[in-house]
């Protein structure tokens, strides 16, 4: 089965900064979009960045400048590099991505479990 696995996130003081990891495996043909959203305590999910296969990035207004979306083909990994971290990043964060399948040869979305990022002041 197809799965994306999420790393890296923590506990981290205003200003600082970490890196998430989402590596997807299974029975995979090819990878397109791939991208991050989160879930803060009492919103909705929102998207926080993506990255195409052409290695086109849409971020949201709230995180521009601060975060980088990168991928690793090869790797078949997806990254986010959070940097001047702020309280109200604290979320929990979702890796997606679109993903063809080697048996069906359709793509569908595919989505990690989360993990936790806290920002304290």
């Amino acid at each position: 089965q197809v799965q994306l696995v999420e790393s890296g996130g923590g506990l981290v003081q205003a200003g600082g900064s970490l890196r998430l990891s989402c590596a997807a495996s299974g029975s995979i043909d090819s990878i397109n979009d791939m991208g991050w959203y989160r879930q803060a305590p009492g919103a909705q999910r929102e998207l926080v960045a993506i990255v195409t296969n052409g290695g086109s990035t849409n971020y949201a207004d709230s995180v521009k400048g601060r975060f980088t979306i990168s991928r690793d083909n090869a790797k078949k990994t997806v990254y986010l590099q959070m940097n001047s971290l702020k309280p109200e990043d604290t979320a929990v964060y979702y890796c997606y991505a679109g993903i063809v399948d080697i048996r069906t040869k359709y793509e569908r979305n595919y989505w990690g479990k989360g993990t936790l990022v806290t920002v304290s002041s």
